[in-house]
């Protein structure tokens, strides 16, 4: 049975931190109204306006600097941020996001609308279990937009399986090759949260996401919350 775990590694840096899931079986990824998807994101961008509106510059938004603060903390890649610092600072800019796949849509406007990083993986491409470690450094690992194996650093946040990276600094950049696309049918959801204050806001922001997937592209959807005392799930996709 496949499991995504938590090691100590991870622990020894982030005693604090919780890792919320969503696993996702038996969905419809399929795109079969790209506007409605375009709708969803738009409307989540207008949200993330409350968390930039107070902001004398952008680095000052709390959201920003928690998620700073973190990759301080461990090896990271030259100019790595956060995926939700990525999100949140197009919308500072006022451009839009595209459309990419509904799952991706989706958490993207949940990741928009409660300030948090959100990422999803296909579980039927994880080469065993799938974990939240310190990487040895001699992953693979090949993103979107390369041909390029580009191992994480020795130390650096990673999630990962047995063939190799699949998530750089913590949440970063994507492997190709366990990526949502059109043809998933089970996923593994995740929202990342580091500073504890908000454990709330993470509680919402996955009954939403998990209501969002099911809501739209039907399946079942199970909610675990990791932490320090919970370090594994089960991921098994059902057949």
């Amino acid at each position: 049975m496949k499991k995504f775990v938590i090691e100590d590694q991870f622990w020894s840096t982030f005693p604090d931190a919780r890792i919320g899931t969503v696993i996702c079986n038996g969905i419809d990824n399929s795109i079969k109204d790209k506007n409605k998807y375009q709708d969803i994101i738009y409307n989540s961008e207008r949200e993330a306006l409350h968390y930039l509106e107070h902001a004398e510059e952008f680095s000052s938004i709390e959201a920003v600097k928690v998620w700073r603060e973190a990759f301080r903390k461990f090896k990271t890649k030259k100019g790595a941020r956060s995926s939700v610092e990525a999100l949140l600072k197009r919308v500072y800019k006022g451009k839009h996001l595209g459309t990419i796949n509904p799952l991706v849509d989706i958490y993207n406007s949940i990741s928009l609308r409660y300030a948090l990083p959100c990422g999803g993986e296909d579980i039927d491409t994880f080469a065993g279990n799938i974990r939240l470690t310190k990487a040895a450094g001699n992953e693979n690992f090949v993103t979107l937009g390369t041909d390029k194996n580009e191992p994480p650093y020795e130390g650096e946040i990673v999630y990962k399986d047995d063939g190799g990276a699949i998530c750089r600094c913590w949440n970063w950049r994507e492997s190709v090759r366990t990526m949502l696309t059109e043809k998933t049918e089970n996923a593994f959801l995740c929202i990342e949260l580091v500073d504890e204050r908000r454990l709330n806001t993470l509680e919402n922001a996955l009954k939403d996401l998990a209501a969002s997937v099911q809501d739209n592209l039907g399946g079942t959807c199970v909610i675990s919350i990791l932490d320090i005392n919970n370090k594994e799930v089960s991921i098994e996709a059902k057949r």
